[in-house]
């Protein structure tokens, strides 16, 4: 007799911490630029808060809203690269509110082992790209932000630079060296396979990258152009296969969100809270990347009491 209550105790236990376990897990779908700041950021909040595991998942962040909306994979904060993503496929249906909390601006990277890298500039770097020897990569503009903003900032270049059709040459060039996301061109251009990129300056300054950096009228890193940045667009791969949606240029801004179905929502506004935190401004800040405060709101949602006494915090 005593054995079997010993026996079910134990099962009463070992149920009771697989549920708590399971509880404080959290699902973040991230896009891969934010793949630093959050990985310290988790570590960070993992150590202070035992027993939660955060589950970071990186991808191109039209991709991770697809894997929401068409393959109803239990995601419990989705951050995105562009925050049109979150109000254009996630609201209202799978979530309620959005938080525009970062930034960033599309810069040139390359090593020294890049070809004509003592030679590029400001003035020249359209010629040096174009040259049949040189082999540049971007990412998917079906897939990734930093994709369609590297079209974008082409687009704008060619009003900037008086070179009509400069954002179709580039778009035809080195087409084998196109990735879903931008963090997967890193590899290839440490090991020479690249000789450019189309990068956030962030990720730049994570990877210790050369960067070049473009005039703030093209590069989508400055809110006094907003309204010139509008001014181009371009169509991608919308929620379902053969359906395209209109991204039009703007002033580079990440957005996050909680999911209404969020499985584990209590643990995750608890980590969300961390990320829009004074502490979290600061993670953000030391990887290349600034953030805004305060966040920028959109939706129709209402934001949960502890995320708005987060964001409210000096």
């Amino acid at each position: 007799m005593r054995r079997l209550l010993f026996s079910a105790i134990t099962a009463v236990i070992l149920f009771t911490g697989c549920r708590n376990s399971s509880d404080r897990e959290i699902i973040v779908f991230h896009a891969g630029s934010l793949a630093v700041p959050l990985t310290l950021l988790a570590d960070e909040y993992q150590a202070a808060n035992p027993g939660t595991r955060i589950l970071l998942e990186a991808a191109g962040s039209l991709v991770c809203a697809r894997k929401i909306t068409e393959l109803a994979k239990p995601c419990d904060i989705m951050a995105s690269a562009d925050y049109q993503i979150i109000d254009g496929m996630l609201i209202p249906d799978f979530a309620g509110w959005n938080l525009g909390f970062a930034t960033n601006e599309i810069v040139i990277a390359y090593t020294e082992k890049s070809k004509a890298s003592e030679l590029i500039n400001s003035s020249n770097w359209i010629e040096i790209l174009r040259r049949d020897d040189i082999i540049y990569g971007r990412s998917d503009p079906d897939s990734d932000p930093c994709g369609y903003r590297t079209l974008l900032a082409l687009k704008l270049g060619e009003k900037y630079y008086n070179q009509p059709g400069l954002m179709k040459t580039f778009e035809n060039k080195d087409r084998n060296f196109i990735r879903p996301k931008e963090t997967d061109l890193i590899a290839l251009l440490e090991t020479g396979a690249l000789d450019y990129i189309f990068q956030y300056k962030s990720v730049a300054v994570q990877h210790s990258l050369k960067y070049l950096e473009l005039p703030d009228e093209i590069n989508l890193g400055n809110p006094e152009f907003a309204s010139e940045y509008k001014s181009v667009s371009l169509p991608v791969t919308g929620k379902k296969p053969g359906e395209t949606i209109i991204m039009n240029g703007d002033y580079i801004m990440y957005g996050i969100t909680l999911l209404d179905d969020a499985p584990n929502r209590e643990a995750a506004i608890g980590f969300l809270s961390f990320i829009v935190s004074p502490r979290g401004r600061e993670v953000f800040s030391q990887s290349g990347q600034n953030s805004i405060s305060p966040p920028v709101i959109s939706g129709i949602g209402k934001i949960p009491a502890e995320i708005t006494h987060s964001i409210q915090q000096q």
